[in-house]
């Protein structure tokens, strides 16, 4: 209790330093260089050698300033150029052009700063679009479905549009939790797009088909209608039936990584290998149903390739399964946070692939007390007393 809320202090401490420098810091850094410069002039005995460089004052203040900020800082640099010039006795021809130079200058800026500022807007208004679309496209997934706990990180290698090509979805339905975690072949739009339609596909047929193959079935014939000739989605859809099982479906996905009673860290590969979803066509393999054992206390950890396919400045991938094994505990919140911080710091801070992971644990359900029967001896010897 006592970490979270000095991890939240930090966490604090950090945004407001961060707006302190943005609100503060920023707008006040051409004022500074104007001072610098003004105490050089005065005290240098340069004459009029550093008047032109007040033009930097204005310059500056494009990048940090509206366009009021940016004219208030050009109107205080001519004020300083004309007091120092006065000051060295230079001749009026030099000031002036000192002047008409920091009065196009200031101009300029402040026209930069009005360009800079809409294309924040813009920015700003692109976010929340697409941060309304990933709600859509990749719903928040609560942290109890059904019988498991559940833990969800997902980073867009575009940074700025938030959403990418890898999808998840994980949903209660009248045979069982199913979960979908895929990786849409591409980036971009394009990729959105696939990735919006696999996972339409899959809310609904997870719903209307008994059967974990029908689900699949259902998906390959979608995208057999809508996919260009070389895309291609790779994805693992699972299911849990009944208590004790879980049935799984991988289409050319990485293998999910299954934590037992041992918390030996082990990946489940598929029995018969099947094509990624979309490319049925080119092959004779048809996917298959796995069964596999999940019982009470049991983890799967679900990931895309942007995962296992990091690499750090020595093009090293990121070990997933010594991750798993290191960071393993029995809240998967906890456990796949520090997987994708550990992540993040393997590649320096960006990724440059799309990465997902989600950890399903089933708890383990706390035993009911029986009640115990009376014996008649019992009751007759409560009777007596």
């Amino acid at each position: 209790m006592g970490h979270e809320r000095n991890h939240g202090g930090d966490h604090c401490l950090t945004r407001l330093l961060k707006s302190f420098r943005h609100r503060v810091a920023g707008p006040l850094l051409p004022v500074l260089v104007l001072l610098v410069i003004m105490l050089v002039g005065l005290f240098g005995d340069a004459g009029m050698i550093w008047l032109p460089m007040l033009s930097a004052g204005p310059a500056l203040a494009a990048t940090t300033n509206g366009p009021r900020g940016v004219l208030c800082v050009g109107l205080l640099a001519a004020v300083v150029g004309a007091t120092l010039g006065a000051r060295v006795g230079a001749p009026g021809r030099e000031v002036a052009a000192v002047l008409a130079a920091l009065v196009a200058v200031t101009l300029a800026s402040g026209l930069a700063s009005a360009l800079r500022g809409r294309r924040e807007r813009v920015l700003a208004d692109v976010r929340s679009v697409a941060e309304a679309a990933q709600h859509a496209l990749l719903r928040p997934v609560p942290a109890t479905v059904g019988p498991f706990e559940v833990a969800v990180r997902y980073s867009a290698a575009a940074a700025e549009a938030r959403i990418g090509g890898d999808l998840y979805a994980l949903v209660p339905t009248p045979y069982g939790v199913r979960v979908i975690v895929g990786d849409v072949r591409g980036k971009g739009l394009p990729a959105v797009g696939t990735a919006a339609l696999v996972l339409g596909v899959f809310r609904e047929a997870a719903y209307d088909e008994p059967d974990l193959l029908a689900v699949v079935e259902r998906i390959e014939r979608s995208l057999a209608r809508n996919l260009g000739a070389d895309d291609f989605v790779t994805a693992v859809v699972a299911g849990y039936p009944r208590s004790g099982e879980l049935e799984m479906v991988n289409c050319g996905h990485a293998p999910p990584l299954l934590v037992g009673a041992s918390r030996d860290v082990v990946a489940v590969e598929p029995t018969q290998p099947a094509p990624p979803l979309g490319l049925r066509g080119l092959t004779d393999q048809t996917p298959s149903l796995q069964v596999i054992p999940f019982a009470d206390g049991d983890q799967l950890l679900l990931y895309t390739d942007g995962v296992i396919e990091a690499r750090n400045r020595d093009r090293e991938f990121y070990p997933l399964v010594e991750g798993l094994a290191d960071h393993l505990c029995d809240d998967p919140a906890t456990a796949v946070g520090a997987i994708h911080d550990e992540l993040l710091t393997h590649v320096g801070g960006r990724l440059h692939d799309d990465a997902a992971l989600l950890l399903i644990r089933k708890p383990a359900v706390a035993p009911t007390s029986i009640p115990q029967p009376v014996l008649p001896e019992q009751l007759l010897g409560d009777q007596a007393v």
